[in-house]
């Protein structure tokens, strides 16, 4: 059973940048048209979709984060990585980590049941 955990502060101040890092176990980040994605949802709004990280360790991101958004691996760890870089108080969320497989050109999804792996969430306030 794949289960993943993120992990990283629950305070940030403004214009520092936020680090998560998923762990996933029971599989491989590098299983074959496996897609890692970060995932936030801001309080009383809908899930955003934030980028993702192929299984073959290309990276992809939502234009509009896309300057401020890194996302990396670890396959020794067998962990995924997201830096948020300038953050401010709208970038308070819950911050998940997912991920679906797919084939083909990738496209994201803010689908919820379009990912059979969730991690449970963490909380990530935005607070000088």
């Amino acid at each position: 059973q794949v289960q993943l955990q993120e992990s990283g502060p629950g305070l940030v101040k403004p214009s520092q940048t936020l680090s998560l890092t998923c762990t996933v176990s029971g599989g491989s980040i590098t299983t074959n048209y496996i897609y890692w994605s970060w995932i936030r949802q801001p309080p009383g709004k809908g899930l955003e979709w934030m980028g993702a990280i192929a299984y073959t360790g290309s990276t992809y991101y939502n234009p509009s984060l896309k300057s401020q958004t890194s996302i990396s691996r670890d396959t020794s760890k067998n962990q995924f990585t997201l830096q948020l870089s300038s953050v401010t108080p709208e970038d308070t969320a819950v911050y998940y980590c997912a991920g679906r497989y797919y084939r083909g050109s990738y496209s994201p999804s803010n689908i919820r049941y379009e990912y059979p792996y969730w991690g449970r969430g963490t909380q990530v306030t935005v607070s000088s």
